[in-house]
C-alpha cells in the first residue's frame, strides 16, 4: 500500500515543505508516534495541516502566535475518525522528532518515520484511530523491513524531559497486538 515514491495509498496526500532528502533512504529503521492538538486540547478543523504546510495564520487563535513560524512536519496525521493525511512521502526527512536519540544514536529524523495521531496527553485516542495507525503501521513494516517492533516507540522516549507524547493515554499493548510480527 506504499507506492515507489513513499506515498501511502490510503491517505489523503497534502505535501509539506517541511522536508528534505534523507541521508541513506535505507537505513529508515524507527516509528516514532507523536500526538498533536491545534489548538491545544481541541480537534477538528485546518490548524494542524495549516502548521505543517506553513500556512497557519498567527492571528487565528493566540497560541497560534508563538508557533506559526515553525517549520515541523510529520510524515502522516491520524485525524480522530480514522482519516489518514499524509505530508512527507515515507522515502523523504519530515521534520517531527527535533532533538532525539534513540538507542544512543542522534538525530531521530535522519532514519525515522513519525505519525502523529490527532489527541492529547491526556483524552483516550479513538476505536478509527488504532484501527487506522495499525493499517498503516502493518504497511510500514512491509515496506521497510528495518523497522521492527522494538524499534516502535514515543516521542517521549527519544525526546525524554522535552516531549511527553502520545501520553500514558496511548494503549501501547492495543497498538502492538494489532500488528504482524
Amino acid at each position: 500500500m506504499i507506492d515507489g515514491n513513499g506515498w501511502y495509498k490510503g491517505a489523503r496526500h497534502v505535501p509539506s515543505p517541511f522536508s528534505d532528502s534523507r541521508p541513506d533512504v535505507e537505513d529508515i529503521s524507527l516509528l516514532v508516534i507523536h500526538n498533536i492538538s491545534l489548538p491545544p486540547g481541541q480537534f477538528g478543523g485546518p490548524y494542524i495541516e495549516q502548521l505543517f504546510t506553513g500556512q497557519l495564520q498567527p492571528t487565528a487563535h493566540p497560541f497560534f502566535a508563538a508557533i506559526y513560524h515553525s517549520r515541523v512536519s510529520a510524515h502522516c496525521l491520524i485525524r480522530r475518525d480514522g482519516e489518514v493525511v499524509q505530508f512527507v512521502p515515507f522515502t523523504a526527512r519530515a521534520w517531527h522528532a527535533g532533538i532525539s536519540s534513540f538507542a544512543g544514536r542522534d538525530k531521530c529524523n535522519d532514519y525515522s518515520i513519525g505519525i502523529e495521531l490527532e489527541g492529547s496527553d491526556f483524552v483516550s485516542y479513538t476505536d478509527q484511530q488504532y484501527q487506522a495507525l495499525s493499517i498503516l503501521t502493518n504497511s510500514i513494516l512491509a515496506r521497510f523491513p528495518k523497522i521492527i517492533l522494538p524499534r516502535i516507540t514515543g516521542h517521549q522516549y527519544i525526546a525524554p524531559m522535552r516531549k511527553t507524547d502520545p501520553g500514558l493515554v496511548f494503549d501501547w499493548q492495543r497498538y502492538r497486538n494489532e500488528l504482524k510480527s
